[in-house]
């Protein structure tokens, strides 16, 4: 591919990938979730979903239920439905044969339902942003947004019913809006929530989804399943980041064209975390310290620990998705065992708690010590821009000294 042409297809990637205008008449959180299902992921079900016309080709139609936004601010990324392809028939290969391909601080998304646990490479996930995939008996939806930089995992079940979600080729708030193909109902990756379409109102149900390094996520599953790029059913550049220097914190978001949160710089990466209708920002920056840290906080009256380790490279930066500068491993945690609130600190090898003496790894799993196989209860989070955080999460707390 030439020069030029590989400048025209990464802008037309660009332009499909993610985002808008976040200056919607209603906020994206200010409408309760319409329907939720409370029969278990997977179960046998006879629900059937409404039927009306497709938010893909008519985003205004009198037959919705009201947006929960408006959608003269969902605008055209380019390409049509799936002209992004999700991978629907995903196909895996183990830790030792992916790990010829993926360098240690490679980021990967984690996720592990029922002991099944998964990788998902960003090389692969920034050419198709949304894997279907099914997951310890649970179907889920894999998400990826490049422009907003987070990856954010959801049941693929919609009041009982299981479904599959595309890439829509439209973009809110400089984010992925994906569409369910049972009723084409219009979705915002960032959030799981239906906006426009007869389903505006529902919302998916959340599955933590770290972005993890390739190394601890070999170190911690090595028996796990990794998504095999070579059978995506699709010829990508795997490897290459079509979207170089997107990740400075002064530059403007790509087709962000309402009012930023000014409080501190659009893309200055965040760890999003929301608990009990409290939601903050915590800046990475207070975060990164030395090879690791670990962070008390308290959000909404709940205690909190915020890990932090070393190794993880950003994809949105240099001309290959591992090139970029290291910014390092997140996870957040109810730092409490049989009901016992406990403190950590950094050390070499991993997070060491005051109270047992036990070491932790950054999935908040003890690896050594008296409470040796234990697990934190994990507190879903996003790693994501600010200005993306700050929009789906208007009046957030941000907190930028630790």
């Amino acid at each position: 591919m030439t020069r030029i042409g590989g400048l025209i297809l990464a802008l037309a990637l660009v332009a499909s990938a993610c985002g808008a205008d976040p200056s919607s008449e209603v906020p994206v959180d200010s409408v309760e979730p319409a329907n939720t299902s409370s029969a278990e992921p997977g179960a046998a079900t006879d629900a059937v979903l409404p039927f009306g016309p497709s938010a893909l080709d008519d985003m205004f139609s009198s037959k919705f239920p009201p947006s929960l936004v408006d959608a003269e601010q969902i605008i055209s990324g380019g390409p049509p439905p799936d002209g992004i392809p999700p991978i629907d028939d995903p196909r895996f290969v183990t830790v030792a044969e992916a790990n010829a391909y993926l360098s240690d601080g490679e980021p990967v998304v984690e996720l592990t339902i029922d002991g099944d646990a998964r990788a998902y490479p960003v090389q692969v996930l920034i050419w198709h942003e949304i894997v279907n995939d099914t997951v310890g008996g649970v179907p889920v939806s894999v998400t990826y947004c490049p422009l907003c930089n987070s990856a954010v995992s959801y049941v693929r079940e919609v009041r009982g019913v299981e479904t599959t979600f595309g890439t829509s080729g439209r973009l809110f708030a400089s984010a992925l809006v994906m569409y369910d193909r049972e009723t084409e109902s219009l979705w915002t990756h960032f959030d799981g929530r239906a906006v426009v379409g007869v389903l505006a109102g529902d919302q998916l149900e959340v599955v933590g989804s770290p972005l993890l390094a390739w190394a601890d996520f070999r170190e911690a599953h090595p028996e796990g399943k990794v998504l095999d790029r070579d059978g995506t059913g699709y010829s990508r550049d795997y490897g290459r980041n079509p979207y170089v220097g997107y990740d400075d914190a002064s530059t403007t978001p790509f087709l962000f064209r309402g009012a930023l949160d000014d409080r501190t710089q659009a893309k200055q990466r965040v760890v999003g975390v929301e608990i009990d209708g409290a939601a903050a920002a915590y800046a990475l920056d207070g975060l990164a310290q030395g090879p690791a840290s670990a962070t008390s906080v308290s959000l909404g009256g709940t205690d909190l620990v915020i890990l932090w380790k070393a190794g993880q490279s950003t994809a949105l930066e240099g001309s290959e998705v591992d090139t970029g500068r290291d910014v390092g491993s997140v996870g957040v945690f109810l730092p409490t065992l049989a009901d016992a609130v406990m403190s950590f600190v950094a050390s070499p090898d991993g997070f060491v708690d005051s109270e047992t003496g036990s070491t932790w790894n950054i999935l908040g799993e003890a690896i050594a010590g008296p409470a040796a196989g234990s697990q934190l209860e994990r507190v879903p989070h996003l790693d994501t821009f600010w200005f993306a955080w700050s929009t789906y999460r208007p009046g957030t707390e941000l907190v930028e000294e630790l």
